[in-house]
């Protein structure tokens, strides 16, 4: 059988049944954002929250008043700049606080808003290690504000749609995960990702994906192996991870900050593979390849995809909950321990841990 669009799936796996697994976008109520840390990430957080839902930017907020403004100029018209994180987090028409400055600083500024009484989106890696984390959930918890950690991708149209072929038994059992994220970074030591006092290194920016990625598919391991060198400046340049399972599942995992990799996944199974195109974390296609030959194709393609995680922001915050079911608090705390174990591993801390 030739590769086909979702709309010829069917003695298997018909459109309308990948279609109902994402919930709709113009369904999300809108919320008012505001937006901690200026830099692209955040760029790309509006803007495709902006194109595609109700959910507006409020206001900007950064140590610099004139970047805040330059900010809302360009991204957010109308949002007002605050040349202030405190200041950011008193505005009273915020509804949500997304942190996005570096990994370092998520403790800190993820405090500062639910503190405030601010619903709380962090960026990924949601903090340096697992003990930060906990004391970020703790408030939440105490404050009954809803924190999320702003792994886009379980909220993609793709992994909704692939974890639908998992479930249906379309490949089997699943007996390997693969994945890889690596990115060319040209050595600077006051970069960011070369800078261990801002949690640098190629794990937590982008080796959290596949290691995502494949907790999401697999759940918590019972072993992790990981290599990996370090760079000059005492962070992780390249690590390699296996994750083994109980039944002899495993995840063969890989980051890196000196190679511009394909960015791809595979999913094994017992009676096919799901060949996941690059940038497997971002909206993306895959193929469905059998052992009895059948072949089709799923096309994810769906914008820039960080609407996807606003939309589910506003819908749990509506609805009163303080955590998302599908990246619960659980999760991300499980994720961080990993984390911590590999960076254990290839021996990495970070200064003030």
């Amino acid at each position: 059988m030739s590769d086909a669009t979702p709309t010829a799936f069917a003695p298997r796996l018909s459109a309308a049944d990948l279609a109902g697994t994402v919930p709709s976008l113009t369904d999300a109520p809108p919320v008012r954002w505001g937006i901690l840390g200026a830099g692209w990430i955040a760029e790309s957080f509006t803007d495709g929250m902006h194109e595609h839902t109700a959910s507006r930017v409020v206001a900007v907020g950064s140590r610099d008043v004139a970047k805040a403004q330059y900010f809302a100029d360009a991204h957010a018209p109308g949002a007002r700049a605050h040349g202030s994180y405190a200041d950011l987090v008193a505005d009273d028409e915020v509804d949500v606080v997304y942190v996005a400055t570096p990994h370092s600083h998520h403790l800190e500024h993820a405090l500062l808003a639910i503190r405030a009484g601010k619903h709380v989106l962090v960026e990924k890696a949601f903090t340096r290690n697992e003990a930060e984390a906990r004391e970020v959930l703790a408030a939440a918890a105490e404050a009954g504000v809803f924190v999320m950690e702003a792994m886009w991708t379980r909220f993609l149209p793709h992994v909704a749609a692939l974890r639908g072929v998992i479930a249906r038994g379309e490949i089997g059992e699943v007996v390997n995960v693969s994945a890889d994220h690596g990115q060319l970074f040209a050595y600077d030591p006051a970069h960011r990702l070369y800078a261990p006092e801002l949690a640098g290194g190629a794990l937590l920016d982008l080796g959290v994906y596949p290691l995502s990625f494949a907790y999401d598919l697999l759940g918590l391991p019972e072993s992790v192996t990981a290599v990996g060198s370090l760079t000059e400046s005492g962070v992780d340049g390249q690590i390699s991870i296996v994750l083994g399972y109980a039944g002899g599942a495993q995840a063969t995992l890989s980051t890196t900050l000196w190679s511009r990799t394909a960015t791809t996944a595979v999913i094994s199974g017992t009676k096919g593979r799901i060949e996941v195109d690059g940038a497997f974390y971002g909206p993306t296609s895959f193929r469905v390849v059998r052992n009895d030959g059948e072949r089709w194709t799923y096309d994810g393609f769906r914008g820039e995809g960080k609407q996807y995680e606003a939309a589910e922001v506003a819908r749990q915050v509506a609805a009163g909950r303080t955590e998302s079911p599908r990246q619960t608090w659980q999760d991300t705390l499980e994720v961080m321990g990993l984390l911590d174990e590999v960076r254990r591993q290839v021996g990495v801390a970070y200064p003030g841990e």
